[in-house]
This record gives C-alpha cells, sequence and structure tokens, in this order.
C-alpha cells in the first residue's frame, strides 16, 4: 500500500453517454489512470464491474446482489474494489463510472464514517447531456419510466436526482450544445466555487488529482439545515425564491399546499418544522414537480426553522406563479393567534405526515 491515498475522481450523472464521455477522457488524461465502472441490472438484481486501463479490460466481473440497490453495490463491491486497486500500487489514480444516479455522496460518507486512508476522493464530476439540458432538470419524468432507476422501489423524478447530482459536485460537465438559461440554472444550483464546463474539457488534471473536493463544503451545500447566505445568482434567466421563517408550520395547511410549492417545472430543497413534530428536521427535497419530505434528524441545539430555496427558470414560470409560492410558503405558517392559543409545539396524535415522516414520537 503507498504511503499517501491514491486519488478517486467520481464521475456521476443521468445520462449514461455523458458519463462515458466523460470517463473516457479522464482514462486517456490522468497519468496512469485506471477506471472501475459499475452498471446495475435492476431487473437481474446482478452487478456489472468493469475495469480497464489504456491497455484495455482487466476484469469483467457479475455479481448477485441480494437487493440490487447501490446502498449494497457500494459496500459489498465498488468502495472494496477500489482499495484493492489502490493496494495493487501499479496505477497512480482511479477514475470511478459510478452507475446512472447514482449519487456521489453515498461512496463519501461511507469512505468518511469508515475512516478509509488508502484512497481519496478527488474530484467529483457530474457529466450531463447539453441538448436536453433544460428537460433533464425541470421535466416530471420518472428513473424508472427512463430506464435510469437503480432498484426496484426507486421512485426519484429524473429532475430531483440531476438537480442533486449537481449540487454536490466540484465540477459540471456539460456535453453538447446547451442553451444558456440551462447553463445559467446548472450555475445556481452548484455549490460556490464549483466548476462549469462544457465539450471544451474539464479541470487540469493536475487539479483533479489534487484535489477539488471538500467535504464539509459539499455536506454543507447540501444540507437540508443549511443557514449560510445564498450566493448572488449571474443568469437573468433564473429566479429564485429564499422561503424562511423561524415560526412552525401548521401541519393541514402545507398538506394542502404541498402541491403549490413543489409542482412545477422549478427545483425546490431545505428543511421545514411542523408545530406537531417540535424535535424533527423534515427534508424537502423536489424537482419537476416531485415533492419527496422525510425524518432526516433532530434539531439539537439548532434552533428549529424552516428553510426552502426554490429555483426555477423565467421562461418556465410566470411571475404570478412565483408569487402564489411565496404565499403559499407564508400561509402555512402558524398565525399570532395560534401561537398564543397553543404555542410552537402541539401535543397531538396525528398530523397527517406519518406515510412520509412516521409516528409522532416526541410530545409537547
Amino acid at each position: 500500500m503507498s504511503a499517501s491515498p491514491t486519488p478517486v475522481v467520481l464521475i456521476t450523472g443521468v445520462c449514461a453517454n455523458a458519463m462515458a464521455a466523460a470517463t473516457i477522457g479522464q482514462q486517456w488524461d490522468l497519468p496512469g489512470a485506471v477506471v472501475v465502472h459499475h452498471r446495475i441490472d435492476v431487473e437481474g438484481q446482478q452487478l456489472h464491474r468493469l475495469v480497464s486501463d489504456v491497455s484495455g479490460a482487466l476484469e469483467r466481473e457479475v455479481i448477485d446482489l441480494a437487493h440490487a440497490c447501490v446502498g449494497c453495490a457500494i459496500r459489498e463491491d465498488i468502495i472494496p474494489t477500489l482499495r484493492r486497486l489502490a493496494d495493487v500500487g501499479r496505477w497512480q489514480s482511479i477514475v470511478v463510472h459510478l452507475p446512472v444516479a447514482a449519487e456521489a455522496r453515498q461512496v463519501c460518507r461511507v469512505l468518511e464514517a469508515e475512516r478509509v486512508v488508502d484512497i481519496k476522493v478527488t474530484a467529483i464530476v457530474t457529466a450531463l447531456d447539453g441538448t436536453d439540458l433544460v428537460s433533464t432538470l425541470t421535466g416530471d419524468a420518472l428513473l424508472c419510466e427512463e430506464g435510469r432507476h437503480t432498484a426496484e422501489e426507486d421512485r426519484r423524478g429524473t429532475a430531483e436526482t440531476a438537480c442533486a447530482l449537481i449540487e454536490y459536485a466540484d465540477v459540471v460537465s456539460v456535453h453538447g450544445a446547451a442553451p444558456p438559461e440551462g447553463l445559467g440554472l446548472v450555475r445556481a444550483l452548484a455549490r460556490p466555487g464549483a466548476v462549469l464546463v462544457g465539450d471544451a474539457g474539464l479541470q487540469p488534471t493536475s487539479v483533479l488529482i489534487d484535489g477539488v473536493h471538500h467535504h464539509d463544503e459539499a455536506e454543507s451545500w447540501v444540507s437540508e439545515m443549511r443557514i449560510a447566505p445564498l450566493p448572488r445568482l449571474v443568469s437573468e434567466s433564473v429566479w429564485q425564491l429564499d422561503l424562511r421563517s423561524d415560526r412552525p408550520l401548521h401541519p393541514a395547511r402545507l398538506h394542502d399546499r404541498l402541491g403549490t410549492i413543489g409542482g412545477g417545472a422549478h427545483r425546490s430543497r431545505g428543511c421545514f418544522w411542523l408545530a406537531t413534530r417540535p424535535g424533527t428536521v423534515c427534508a424537502w427535497d423536489g424537482a419537476g414537480g416531485q415533492v419527496s419530505v422525510g425524518a432526516v434528524a433532530s434539531w439539537g441545539h439548532q434552533a428549529p426553522m424552516s428553510r426552502l430555496v426554490v429555483t426555477g427558470l423565467d421562461a418556465l414560470t410566470s411571475p404570478a406563479e412565483r408569487a402564489a409560492i411565496e404565499a403559499a410558503f407564508r400561509e402555512c405558517l402558524l398565525t399570532e393567534a395560534e401561537l398564543a392559543e397553543r404555542g410552537p409545539y402541539w401535543d397531538v396524535a396525528s398530523d397527517g405526515f406519518e406515510p412520509w415522516l412516521g409516528t409522532i414520537r416526541i410530545a409537547a
């Protein structure tokens, strides 16, 4: 095993062709690179692994998975394969073509949790097809409808997935001609400091190897509980709403307005605080009219709050629709009268969000 960790570049995306182009480019550009390409066969519950370098294919394996999903693949084969290749000492870097629609943050979080020291993620590249960039980020298609899902139960929207991949990336590589408004939307979603590049190429290889990925910065940007101010928008075709309050939300009114806030061709994410669940951080994750909510953490020492950031394109959302989104959020907040009568923490047995947030466990 080498004294220093072997650099790892992760390639993510929802378009197989764009991911392949980015992977091939790095295979030839990075010094002494080996490529690990994983593909999940959902129907056959199998993981396909191909290992290659400039000399050609080195390994072709098919692994049966008890449950064909990304989590299983990461723990059972992806990370063990990366460590095995690093231990060989034959290559200077590893390029990892993750399964289509798989999230790099799952790999990074496992590496951090297990304190892996022989490999190090130095860059995360999200590769996208520029020709259908806007529809990819704002459309209502599901991954399973397009054959891009990672498990039988994977009901994620393509837009929701693609937006999340952009938000965690260090480099966003757009292949093919993309409209300016699509690139503007990518820039608005991406972490400050992330690099957006087109067909001209990725970051210089030395930068990718030395490292542009900073785990804490990436996690802070994608956190449901982020509190930092949003960066200034650089595209005039993009709009953004920063909906936030230190008041809890009324569960019934929020339930009635989920479609107004989350529906439509835009990206929305963040957290919310229900009066009926005072200790629970409720996550909001949506795009292209699809919205997912769930209980992800406890507030701990952080003061409870609600903050939803909604981002979209002027061409797809009218000023009236944007005003309706903001009004719906404000209507969900507890009123002064409700706070005076019942307080911010309600002791109830049910609030209608059990299918998504589970049984209420903490009474006020």
